[in-house]
């Protein structure tokens, strides 16, 4: 049921929604000139009857489009933009300085007399150039979510003397983390004269409980050459009242969060609470997950890194298993609820014959299970490579032991070691039947973190950085940075902490892992279904489960089977 009425300004309207709506049903707007839009109720999914959801929405007659401003009811919900264009897309918007501070002056951009700037043609992007996410649709999925594009704009709202900006990193450790920091620092300094840039000393809890560091483009010249980060990080901390307090004290005005999901979901707070003071503070968030998981942008940066990496200690384990007979190579590589990592260095190593991650269960014993599938390789060619993400098999270890529900200090659960577990569980297999095996167990996860970035992610990191830096002087906030389908885009927070990325083994890039490593799906019919229809209403052909459809005989044989 909605319930609708005027405010008491004439030009904006509001709507209560009285009832939880499913993610999955949308709403029809009707507005002036018999303009229609449907909207996704996965925008206020998260509305309750103790905060009810308002949605707002005006009419701009000179770009003849409406903007809504979305609000869940509870001050430390990240509001949203959603402006609907003529052409029929749906522009999800990120917060700017004057949705909340009325009448502030703005600037000529600085780079419009840069001389490195002045060959450039159309240098700044346009008020109305957007960014969709999505390139290829199918018949029947939604249609028209833009972002806006990153970029250089013709006006800034600080003049480069008054901006004090401030540096955080958070979580765990990342290549690339270092190439970061440099770049803001030295894109604030060499692009708009900002000369006044802080480094905050061990991530969150940095802003109330250690010093600050000066940073200039002198201090941080090389520290792209070096793994980890000259700032220090930690998890947890995030106490946002503390942080916007101290913020305040040091007179900031821009503050870049690096950081993984549980990272910017603390930026959202903090920006919220900067605008309920109502601050000229410019929030920007740079996304870091070595896993890839960090959903909307193409990838993390980083992952790059990760994956050539880790080819490294595939080949190790490759060479020791080819070197004798029954040999086994187990190399475990992070993923703790998505398997990126795992799955492009298998497809880019062609050396392992078994890849196992979170998405895809796997069992053990009876036909088709893993133990046979290794038999089957020793026979063939007395040797085999397996790689194993950190958050694949969980469900079997707690079976197998007492597992105790922990969480880290960032509120992720802690999870059991499957490495050293999986290779156990092999050796016992084959000590049963007494066929003897030589197997090494490869973890180079720490090894893999603390590299510095290769060149492909230098130039990522770079263009973020850049990206992040034209976003907060042209008085934009409350927004992440990152690329969707190739072009740089400003993303509203909440779009890129409401849920993780994860591989789609219905999709044609785990199709080519198996058909690359030979290795059972694990699947029965009916996982393969469901997870079908979670990605495509209809989808066929290889990834609809035919290449599965006998395991219902397979499963009635062996009870273990899932």
């Amino acid at each position: 049921m909605l319930d609708a009425h005027s405010d008491d300004d004439p030009a904006w309207f509001s709507i209560a929604f009285s009832a939880q709506l499913s993610s999955a049903q949308m709403i029809t707007l009707q507005l002036k000139h018999n303009f229609q839009r449907q909207i996704p109720c996965s925008y206020i999914s998260s509305s309750s009857s103790s905060h009810p959801t308002k949605l707002r929405h005006f009419f701009h007659p000179k770009s003849n489009i409406y903007r809504f401003t979305l609000s869940m009811g509870n001050p430390t919900d990240t509001h949203l933009k959603l402006v609907p264009g003529a052409a029929g897309y749906l522009l999800e918007d990120i917060p700017h300085f004057t949705d909340y501070l009325r009448d502030l002056p703005s600037y000529p951009n600085p780079l419009q007399d840069h001389p490195a700037y002045s060959v450039v043609k159309q240098y700044f992007v346009d008020e109305d150039d957007t960014v969709p996410q999505k390139v290829v649709v199918h018949r029947e999925s939604p249609r028209g979510v833009h972002f806006r594009r990153a970029g250089p704009h013709q006006k800034v709202y600080f003049k480069p003397e008054d901006v004090k900006a401030c540096i955080v990193t958070c979580g765990g450790l990342c290549p690339g983390l270092n190439t970061v920091i440099r770049e803001i620092v030295c894109g604030l300094h060499h692009m708009y004269g900002v000369r006044k840039v802080l480094g905050i000393d061990g991530g969150y809890r940095g802003f109330y409980a250690r010093n600050t560091v000066t940073l200039t483009p002198k201090v941080v010249d090389d520290i792209h050459k070096r793994g980890g980060t000259i700032l220090g990080t930690s998890k947890g901390g995030h106490d946002s009242t503390k942080i916007v307090d101290r913020i305040q004290d040091h007179g900031i005005n821009q503050v870049y969060i690096i950081g993984g999901d549980g990272t910017q979901k603390g930026a959202a707070v903090i920006f919220e609470e900067i605008r309920r003071r109502g601050l000229k503070v410019a929030v920007a968030g740079i996304p870091k997950t070595i896993d890839n998981d960090i959903p909307v942008i193409d990838k993390s940066f980083g992952f790059d890194t990760a994956v050539e990496e880790a080819q490294r200690a595939i080949n190790a384990a490759h060479v020791e298993s080819q070197s004798i007979r029954n040999g086994i190579g187990l190399v475990k590589l992070m993923g703790r609820d998505s398997g990126f990592i795992a799955m492009h260095a298998t497809l880019a190593s062609r050396d392992v014959d078994c890849c196992l991650i979170p998405e895809s269960p796997f069992y053990l014993e009876g036909r088709g299970g893993l133990y046979e599938y290794i038999e089957k390789r020793l026979r063939e060619n007395e040797h085999m490579v397996i790689v194993i993400a950190e958050g694949a098999g969980q469900e079997l270890l707690s079976k197998s032991s007492e597992s105790v529900d922990q969480q880290d200090a960032s509120g992720n659960k802690l999870l059991q070691d499957v490495g050293p577990w999986m290779s156990q569980k092999i050796k016992e297999h084959f000590a049963k039947k007494k066929t003897p095996i030589n197997l090494k167990y490869i973890d180079p996860t720490y090894m893999i973190r603390a590299i510095p970035s290769i060149a492909s992610d230098n130039v990522y990191c770079t263009l973020l950085a850049h990206a992040a830096v034209h976003g907060a002087m042209a008085g934009y906030t409350g927004f992440a940075v990152g690329p969707v389908n190739g072009r740089h885009a400003y993303i509203p927070f909440n779009r890129i902490i409401e849920k993780q990325n994860k591989v789609v083994i219905t999709d044609r890039m785990w199709a080519r892992l198996l058909s690359s490593t030979n290795q059972p799906s694990f699947l029965n019919p009916r996982d393969t279904a469901e997870a079908n229809k979670e990605k495509h209403p209809a989808a066929n052909g290889l990834l609809n489960g035919e290449n599965c459809k006998d395991r219902k005989s397979m499963s009635e044989d062996n009870p273990s089977m899932p």
